[in-house]
């Protein structure tokens, strides 16, 4: 039987994490971060704390990636460290809501960008949604090579666009270059008293959305097998992606909030698209809704590429279809859970079911997180526990990791407790179908070992 073999450099693996996290979200996020706030130096605040919250669970992850360098990522983390239960109920919300979710999410705003070029109905963007999907999927289908270097010439591609934004915006702000916004006031509040500090809550409420922003950098340890000296790459990979990211981001909101008022940027729905008429005149949406569906569309590569070696790695367990174990002869890739996961993100798509299953369980991936940066603790008692590299600022940086997890599960329970409820629900009906899962296969091996009597 055909196995996945090594193709990913470290290059492409820090591409991964760089392209998968940078995607559409901080062309919209800074908004929903905005409107909990009242000054920009809380914003700014945000956004970094955001940051270094995210490298503290990448910290997390690279020593477990280091420690079990497989295909599958958390999935083996949760396995390894407490029970085939754990890793099989992470796979089972991935799957059905969670990372097939995110997929037809993010196609549905690169349809929408593309409808800004292209005049088309909701049927039209639900079509190219799924279009998109199905290309992604197909171009990961014939080899991992070609998916990690378009992800990687996207991802290089975006972030240079992102600089040289940065870099001319501020130019032209500080030579007084900017007629459309001369003479704005650029005060925190068209209210000062309004600005106030924020209450912890506000600035929890703004964690949570701009956490949103940096959502998937776990995702190149689901390639570890796939990857060249894995216990070395990933965790370099992990670190460098997100400073990537976090300076990006960082930037990116510093220049929103010099090139616009405070109350424009709370109120605004295409806050990247006001930045750029404001920064170039008429003309700079199109510029920033190309920007948009080329960040989009790499961010999308990333994920379509690793959610199927998570399945892939519960199949070989028995904890999935067997089918889904079966790697194309020719293209060492596992065609089957590709083809199994492009089915599903598309249909999320086309119908748009996908917000209702997005939106209830997404945030219930913290408290994996937050289990996964327990597992740490657990492992460290384990004498054959021996990872190649270990968490900076242990026993620290683990335990806040954990603690803004449940603080974060915790905040959506009291904020919207019924859809709470129905969101850990789809998570936990993954239960009984573990153990019938597992019960078929014990009497199917006690059918065998019968039979060899």
């Amino acid at each position: 039987m055909a196995e996945l073999t090594p193709a990913l450099t470290r290059t492409n693996a820090v591409a991964m994490v760089a392209g998968t996290i940078i995607g559409a979200s901080i062309f919209v996020q800074p908004s929903e971060v905005a409107r909990h706030l009242s000054t920009p130096l809380d914003i700014t605040l945000v956004w970094l704390a955001c940051g270094v919250l995210t490298l503290f669970g990448a910290l997390v992850c690279a020593e477990l990636a280091s420690a079990f360098p497989h295909t599958g990522g958390l999935y083996v983390f949760l396995r390894e460290t407490f029970s085939p239960l754990a890793g099989f109920l992470w796979g089972w919300a991935m799957f059905w809501s969670m990372h097939t979710g995110i997929i037809a999410a993010i196609a549905t705003v690169f349809a929408r960008y593309a409808a800004h070029f292209v005049q088309v109905g909701d049927t039209g963007i639900r079509l190219i949604a799924v279009g998109v999907i199905l290309a992604l999927s197909a171009l990961n289908y014939v080899g991992v090579r070609a998916g990690t270097r378009l992800q990687t010439a996207l991802t290089i591609t975006k972030v240079l666009a992102i600089a040289f934004i940065v870099v001319v915006g501020f130019a032209l702000i500080a030579a007084d270059a900017i007629p459309s916004i001369v003479g704005t006031d650029f005060s925190p509040m068209s209210d000062p008293a309004l600005a106030t500090a924020p209450s912890f809550s506000g600035f929890l409420l703004a964690m949570v959305a701009g956490l949103f922003a940096y959502g998937g950098w776990h995702m190149v340890t689901y390639t570890a097998g796939e990857t060249v000296m894995p216990a070395r790459t990933i965790p370099i990979a992990l670190i460098a992606g997100v400073a990537i990211v976090t300076a990006c981001y960082t930037a990116m909101n510093e220049l929103y909030l010099v090139l616009l008022p405070l109350d424009t940027v709370r109120s605004s729905t295409r806050i990247a698209a006001d930045a750029a008429d404001a920064l170039v005149g008429r003309g700079g949406a199109s510029a920033m809704a190309a920007l948009v569906m080329m960040s989009s569309l790499g961010g999308l590569t990333g994920i379509v590429l690793t959610g199927p070696r998570v399945y892939y790695s519960m199949a070989g367990d028995g904890l999935a279809f067997r089918w889904l174990r079966y790697v194309h002869p020719r293209y060492r890739t596992p065609s089957r859970a590709i083809v199994a996961q492009a089915i599903w993100a598309s249909l999320l798509a086309a119908t748009g079911a996908y917000r209702e299953l997005f939106t209830r369980v997404i945030y219930t991936e913290w408290l994996f997180f937050a289990l996964m940066a327990f597992g740490v603790f657990v492992l460290r008692r384990r004498p054959d526990y021996h990872p190649a590299y270990r968490t900076w600022g242990y026993p620290i940086v683990p335990a806040v990791f954990i603690a803004a997890s449940l603080v974060i599960v915790i905040n959506q329970i009291v904020r919207a407790p019924r859809e709470a409820v129905t969101g850990l629900g789809i998570v936990a009906l993954g239960v009984p179908v573990y153990y019938l899962v597992i019960a078929r296969r014990a009497t199917a091996t006690e059918t065998a070992n019968g039979q060899s009597r």
